[in-house]
């Protein structure tokens, strides 16, 4: 499965290389912005929020989009933790 994740810009790290710090979950990481840029320097992306998949932002997205998927991840993420306990009980398959 694909899968982007929201993630907000926070810094430039290397504007020539489209290199962005990106802020997923309290965890900052790099991500190649280039895909997003439409001819606008990397700073001006700064504040923006973006999928991020596999080291790039894919695309842009609304501050609302952002924060709907986020939650529907942790729902997913505890769905998948009651899954588990659940077939880790004896006398289930």
């Amino acid at each position: 499965m694909c899968l982007g994740i929201p993630g907000r810009i926070v810094a430039v790290i290397d504007s020539a290389d489209a290199l962005a710090m990106v802020e997923v979950g309290g965890v900052r990481r790099p991500v190649n912005v280039s895909f997003i840029l439409d001819d606008r320097p990397a700073e001006a992306c700064i504040g923006e929020w973006v999928l991020v998949h596999v080291g790039f932002a894919m695309s842009r997205i609304d501050a609302d989009e952002a924060a709907r998927t986020l939650a529907l991840l942790q729902e997913l993420g505890e769905m998948q933790a009651e899954l588990d306990a659940m077939q880790s009980e004896p006398g289930t398959a």
